[in-house]
C-alpha cells in the first residue's frame, strides 16, 4: 500500500518539488498546505501515514505545528524541510517529535532516504549538521527558543503579532473574542517585560519565532 503524504509548505515551488520526489517514491500525496493551521486540519481529516513539513510557514510555524500534530498523533511520521543548518533547529525539531530533518539544499538526495528510514521505524538527520553539536543540544535543558518559555495560545498570537497582523485579524484566524486578543498581546508584553508591537516582533525574530 501506497504511504499517504501531507506536505506543508508556503512555497509553491518547493511543495511541487517536494511531491514530485514522494511521488517517484511511490508516495500519494493527499494533500499540500501552505501554512501550520491548515496542515493541523489537514492531518487531523486525512490521517496521513507521514508529513513533510517546512519550519518556516506562515500562521503558525512548522515547529509549533510539529509539537500539536504529535500531541494529538503519535502514530504520524514527521520529516522537517528546512533551509537552516543551525543545530538548534534541528534540537528543536526532534525535541516537538520530528521523526526527520533533512536540509532543503540536500532534499533531492536525502528526502528519499529519510523517507524509507522513518517508514521503517527509524530516526534520521541530514548529513549537513554537525553531528557532535547536536548531540550536545539534545543533551542540554530546553532553550528559550521558539517561545519555549510561553503558552500555546501566547506563541500563537505572537506569530500573527509579528506577522503585521491588526488584533481584529488575530481575532477571525484564531476565532476568539477581540478582547481575547488584546488580553492575551498585555500578558505577552507583561511576561517578556516588552512595550510596543516592535519589541514583540524583534523577540519573535530573534526566537525563531517567526522568520525561521
Amino acid at each position: 500500500m501506497k504511504s499517504r503524504v501531507v506536505v506543508a509548505d508556503d512555497h509553491t515551488v518547493v511543495s511541487e518539488g517536494v511531491r514530485g520526489i514522494l511521488e517517484r517514491m511511490g508516495c500519494q500525496v493527499v494533500a499540500s498546505v501552505l501554512d501550520g493551521r491548515a496542515l493541523i486540519s489537514a492531518v487531523s481529516e486525512l490521517k496521513p501515514d507521514l508529513v513533510v513539513l517546512d519550519v518556516s510557514m506562515p500562521i503558525l510555524n512548522g515547529i509549533e505545528a510539529a509539537r500539536r500534530i504529535r500531541t494529538q498523533n503519535r502514530r504520524v511520521k514527521l520529516i522537517v524541510l528546512s533551509m537552516h543548518t543551525d543545530p538548534v533547529y534541528v534540537r528543536e525539531a526532534f525535541r516537538v517529535g520530528a521523526n526527520a530533518y533533512v536540509v532543503k539544499s540536500a532534499a533531492v538526495s536525502e528526502l528519499g532516504k529519510a523517507v524509507e528510514e522513518v517508514m521503517q521505524g527509524r530516526n534520521y538527520m541530514t548529513s549537513r549538521v554537525n553531528g557532535s553539536q547536536l548531540n550536545a543540544f539534545l543533551s542540554g535543558p530546553p532553550s528559550k527558543s521558539f517561545g519555549n518559555e510561553l503558552t500555546e495560545r501566547q506563541r500563537e498570537v505572537l506569530q500573527l503579532v509579528a506577522e503585521g497582523k491588526t488584533g481584529k485579524e488575530i481575532a477571525e484566524v484564531l476565532r476568539i473574542s477581540l478582547k481575547t486578543v488584546e488580553f492575551h498581546k498585555a500578558r505577552l508584553m507583561d511576561v517578556l517585560g516588552l512595550h510596543t508591537t516592535a519589541e514583540l516582533t524583534r523577540y519573535a525574530v530573534e526566537h525563531k519565532i517567526v522568520g525561521v
